[in-house]
């Protein structure tokens, strides 16, 4: 059986995912968490982290990745759209609706408070992705529209890491503040929703969502 802890890592939250021959880190927190996620490798089972696994390109997600490589020697894998965004240090907001206004404007000063150190990816993705770093059934799945190359990793083919495309932070709902591209927000939705997933893992907020419940979750609207 998989064997998954999230913790709240700086403004999102990171999960572990032990397999047999080692566990994957899916999302590396904010800026400067590197030695809190050594601490939860640690009191997980000993084995080492076999790969990073970065949802997308917001500093919040990738923020200790590169921290973490240089601790473990893990390869940084991301899709092939979001990779010159973290290689730059940069997160793209594009179009904000409701509370994201106010991050929107408070951004660059986030940005040089927690000083986001860019990140070179070793593994470049696209859509159907198998990581032969892993023995896991692991998947990388496109989900764009909170960023053009947000992805999420299928695991065993039925629990689903979904990044921000969902929260479970309040009541579950799909992304509402954030998007480059909110028609591919909904079509990402209803992909996931298609798949009869068991459980799904997101960026904000610890508590999983289950696959009947992910059906019943209301579109964000165009």
């Amino acid at each position: 059986m998989t064997r998954i802890r999230s913790f709240q890592a700086g403004q999102s939250v990171a999960h572990l995912i032990e397999t047999a021959s080692g566990i994957i880190l899916v999302d590396a927190g904010s800026p400067g968490r590197e030695q809190q996620i050594m601490g939860e490798i640690k009191g997980m089972s000993g084995k080492a982290l076999e790969l990073i696994f970065i949802t997308h390109a917001h500093f919040d997600h990738y923020g200790s990745a590169a921290a973490v490589r240089r601790l473990t020697g893990a390869p940084i894998a991301i899709h092939e759209k979001d990779v010159d965004f973290m290689a730059r240090g940069e997160t793209p907001l594009g179009t904000v609706r409701g509370r994201g206004k106010i991050a929107k404007v408070f951004l660059p000063l986030a940005e040089r408070i927690y000083r986001t150190e860019p990140a070179l990816a070793d593994i470049v993705f696209t859509e159907g992705h198998q990581f032969v770093e892993t023995e896991a059934e692991a998947t990388a799945l496109h989900l764009p529209g909170h960023t053009p190359g947000s992805s999420g990793l299928l695991i065993d083919g039925r629990i689903l890491f979904a990044g921000d495309l969902l929260s479970t932070t309040g009541k579950p709902h799909a992304q509402r503040y954030y998007a480059t591209d909110w028609s591919q927000i909904e079509t990402s939705l209803e992909r996931i929703k298609s798949m009869g997933l068991e459980w799904i893992y997101t960026g904000h907020g610890q508590k999983p969502l289950s696959g009947q419940a992910l059906e019943k979750l209301a579109s964000p609207g165009g």
